[in-house]
């Protein structure tokens, strides 16, 4: 752990917080809503996601034991507006499948684990990857594995807190050993990310009345 590296990861938090406010995120009612969210949402905005789980909803479908009976095709008619659907189906099948064989389609057996065995078992089960499988760890489970996606990747490199040679992991590593363990910062501050990644630190920056504008960085810097 940095000391200077904490205190700034800290201060980028609180200015982000003050300036933003907390961001409710994952917008979700049930753990299972937020699994089929995070491969849903892969490549896609999450309006589509959204239209997606609602006619999840609408077909009674948002339920274990119903998703692993449902026929793959039905399953991709579902979920066509999430986009490359036949995909994002293989994908939840080959999860559901992997979640009955392993945990009995049973949520509290599956995150009784160690948070990083678990995270080794959903990175083996195909279509899921490390930003997919944290977010399943974070935002379902309530287990301390700091998201990482495309925003915080250029957020922090523009910051000089990363090389331009960064991984997802590395990246993953740079929260977890210069921060505490509580899941909902982590919640909270990827979440604060995303926003200002969305609103600031475009690929074309927009400096202007970022929270962290007041921060060193470059904003010529690109991915």
């Amino acid at each position: 752990m940095s000391s200077r590296t904490s205190q700034t990861l800290r201060a980028f938090y609180d200015a982000m917080y003050k300036a933003l406010g907390p961001q409710h995120w994952w917008p979700a009612e049930t753990p299972t809503e937020v699994i089929i969210g995070a491969i849903l949402t892969q490549n896609t905005a999450w309006r589509n996601v959204e239209r997606a789980i609602e006619n999840l909803k609408r077909a009674n479908a948002l339920d274990w034991e119903r998703l692993y009976g449902l026929p793959f095709e039905d399953l991709a008619e579902l979920i066509r507006p999430a986009g490359t659907f036949n995909v994002k189906a293989r994908r939840l099948k080959s999860f559901i499948q992997w979640f009955h064989d392993r945990f009995d389609l049973d949520l509290d057996r599956m995150f009784e684990m160690p948070v990083s065995s678990l995270r080794e078992e959903l990175l083996e089960v195909s279509g899921i990857g490390r930003e997919t499988a944290d977010a399943i760890l974070l935002y379902a489970g309530q287990m301390p594995s700091f998201v990482v996606d495309a925003y915080t990747a250029r957020i922090l490199y523009r910051h000089n807190l990363i090389d331009r040679s960064a991984d997802y992991d590395e990246i993953k590593e740079l929260f977890e050993s210069n921060l505490p363990d509580d899941v909902q910062l982590f919640n909270e501050y990827h979440a604060l990310l995303v926003d200002v990644g969305k609103k600031h630190c475009r690929p074309k920056a927009r400096c202007e009345g970022c929270p962290l504008e007041r921060f060193e960085h470059d904003a010529e810097r690109e991915d």
